[in-house]
């Protein structure tokens, strides 16, 4: 039993710090777009993740201005 234990709470673990890996760099990414840091929550969410990228990719970012080709 305590074997099992030990592997639902390791399992648990790496997907806390992978979370942790993925939302830090987007929470540092996404002010210096324009845009607000809790978005970078929405990128541990399946499918919702892709969107949010391409969305950062393509738009307009407001903190640059009008001079974003």
């Amino acid at each position: 039993m305590s074997e099992t234990m030990f592997g639902t709470e390791m399992w648990a673990l790496w997907m806390l710090v992978l979370a942790v890996a993925v939302i830090l760099p987007f929470w540092f990414i996404f002010p210096k777009a324009g845009y607000s840091k809790w978005l970078s929550l929405l990128m541990v969410i399946p499918l919702v993740n892709v969107i949010l990228f391409y969305f950062l990719a393509f738009a307009k970012w407001p903190s640059l201005g009008n001079s974003n080709t």
